[in-house]
């Protein structure tokens, strides 16, 4: 009776120390937050902390449990590999923005080993793509500039047959295989930046077509009157609006997916106006929910709900790169004070701090704030030369 105590009391110390260094490196890492004033200093910290994490990325919580995490680790129930993979495709889109941008050749020719190491020797991946999410990497590969990407084909069609896979009766693509009822606004953000770059970059007009499509049925049935604010997702046989208006992240996905999506089309095409009509309607719904503080909610709406860094990297980057007729002086400042928010919520390492974690399912939203790669990714997008 007495081993049978002392291993369970063993078994139980175990799980305790688990969760004591879990909120004990947040709590440390947390001390003197906020203290790079300098924009460009700042950018650095970012910069050395997303190179570190393409490559030992941290692990985006599935779950909000802060107790017992070993427990929820040794049941699978932690993370997964979807949501780890679209952590990496950020933070590869964010420094091939500041290697462009600063023609920084050493972190050019780092990021090119890096993505060589995804792929065979035949150009297909090395871990072929299992939903949605991945796709998302596919975009940060094959955008970018300095690269033969062409080599690599045959990912992209991978991608592609995955995508194909996911195809419903209307012609749009579902974020799940078991959910294919719905339309989820992640889709925006995960597929339609992939499928408009690759139809610019192997003529490909089926797969710019289905781009468009997957935004403009979501925009027909998936938006608030006014056409600005997403819902979480809608019911494809009733077109009927389904989880929460005004889910910051949500907010996020579709104005990445409708900027990349807006830019990938060649001027004077048909639809590039109503492209632009709806990034209008985007920009006048966003922000006056804006915080004076620079920052975005979790929930736009609820000036209580808790900051979200992670929409507030993104939009940070929207309004830095909206077409030339929708760029003020509103929109300029707005950005500025983005950043400048996410500077002081930025550890002494370089991780950006409080943004909210993985979403469970329609309406069933993450209440924990903490690093999350992907916006680390996106801060790095927002230019330092702002007002």
């Amino acid at each position: 009776m007495m081993l049978l105590f002392c291993i369970f009391l063993a078994i139980a110390m175990v799980f305790l120390a688990v969760d004591a260094f879990h909120h004990g490196y947040v709590w440390q890492s947390r001390i003197k937050i906020g203290r790079l004033h300098d924009a460009q200093q700042w950018q650095e910290a970012v910069k050395k902390r997303a190179l570190r994490w393409l490559y030992h990325t941290p692990t985006a919580k599935l779950t909000d449990q802060s107790r017992l995490i070993l427990w929820d680790m040794l049941r699978g129930n932690y993370s997964r590999s979807t949501i780890q993979v679209w952590q990496k495709a950020s933070l590869l889109i964010g420094l091939t923005d500041v290697a462009e941008r600063t023609h920084d050749k050493a972190l050019q020719a780092e990021l090119t080993r890096f993505v060589a190491g995804l792929f065979t020797a035949h150009g297909t991946w090395k871990n072929p793509p299992q939903e949605s999410d991945w796709i998302m990497l596919s975009h940060a590969v094959i955008r970018i500039p300095w690269m033969d990407v062409t080599r690599y084909q045959p990912a992209f069609q991978e991608s592609l047959a995955l995508l194909y896979s996911l195809q419903g009766d209307d012609g749009t693509i579902a974020y799940k295989a078991h959910m294919r009822g719905y339309r989820f606004v992640d889709t925006i953000g995960f597929i339609c930046p992939f499928l408009a770059l690759y139809a610019q970059k192997f003529n490909d007009e089926k797969a710019l077509t289905l781009a468009l499509d997957q935004w403009g049925l979501f925009y027909q049935y998936g938006m608030m009157p006014g056409g600005g604010i997403p819902c979480h997702t809608y019911h494809v046989a009733t077109k009927i609006p389904v989880g929460l208006f005004g889910w910051g992240r949500g907010l996020g996905w579709y104005s990445y997916g409708l900027v990349e999506l807006y830019h990938a089309l060649p001027e004077g095409h048909a639809r590039k106006q109503e492209l632009e009509k709806a990034l209008r309607a985007l920009v006048e719904a966003a922000l006056p929910f804006q915080q004076a503080d620079g920052s975005w909610n979790w929930l736009l709406f609820d000036a209580k709900a808790r900051k979200d860094s992670s929409i507030t990297a993104v939009m940070g980057w929207t309004l830095t790169h909206l077409p030339s007729s929708l760029q003020t002086e509103a929109t300029a400042k707005a950005a500025a004070l983005s950043r400048r928010y996410l500077q002081k919520v930025t550890r002494r390492d370089g991780a950006i701090d409080f943004s909210q974690g993985d979403t469970k399912g329609i309406g069933v939203y993450a209440q924990t704030f903490e690093v999350l790669p992907f916006t680390q990714g996106f801060a790095l997008r927002i230019p330092l030369q702002l007002t």
